[in-house]
Formats: structure tokens, C-alpha cells, sequence
């Protein structure tokens, strides 16, 4: 298992997790992920040892998440996601911490 982050495979399993026919840039995504990883340093979630499955908790980070990266895809007049996707992209985002055991 690969324990440690690799923004290139991120993007790679997000891309499989969009509907057929959605497609991103990497870019596109890579915006995504750096407001999650810049909304844990602001949280101060970046040493938080949790478990993203079975914690309430991070039902509720993963809440905010969506909701945060939606306002601010929402206020650049450069994003090409679509409000439909954010959901699916920060899930995705969230699975591959998982499957490398990243924990923020």
C-alpha cells in the first residue's frame, strides 16, 4: 500500500470516479484538492487522527468540505467544474486519502 500522497495518482482516481463523459483537466482538479488540503491547514486538520468512515465528525468535515469548495469554485470566474461534480470530485478526493491511509 502506498501510504504516502501523490497529487498525480489523486487526480488520476478522481477522474475515474466522474460520470462517463465527464471529463477535467488535471488542473481543474488539482484546484480542488489544493482548497481541501489549504481548508485543513486553516482547520488545523492537517494532524487530526480520525477514521473518514465511521466518524460523525468527519461526516460533518466532509460537509464542510463540499460546502467550502463550493463557494469558493463559485467566486472563480476561471472554474470549469460544475456544481453537479463538486460533490463527486471532494468524495473521490476523500476515498483516495483513505485508500492510502492518509489521515488529515
Amino acid at each position: 500500500m502506498d501510504l504516502e500522497y501523490n497529487e498525480d495518482k489523486a487526480i488520476k482516481y478522481i477522474k475515474g470516479q466522474l460520470p462517463a463523459g465527464v471529463e477535467y483537466v488535471d488542473d481543474d482538479i488539482l484546484n480542488v484538492i489544493d482548497i481541501i488540503f489549504d481548508y485543513y491547514e486553516d482547520n488545523n486538520l492537517l494532524d487530526v487522527d480520525c477514521d473518514l468512515e465511521t466518524s460523525d465528525y468527519d461526516d460533518k468535515i466532509k460537509d464542510e468540505l463540499i460546502l467550502h469548495v463550493s463557494k469558493l469554485l463559485n467566486k472563480d470566474p476561471y472554474n470549469k467544474i460544475r456544481k453537479e461534480h463538486i460533490n463527486i470530485i471532494v468524495c473521490a478526493e476523500l476515498e483516495y486519502e483513505q485508500s492510502i491511509g492518509f489521515e488529515e
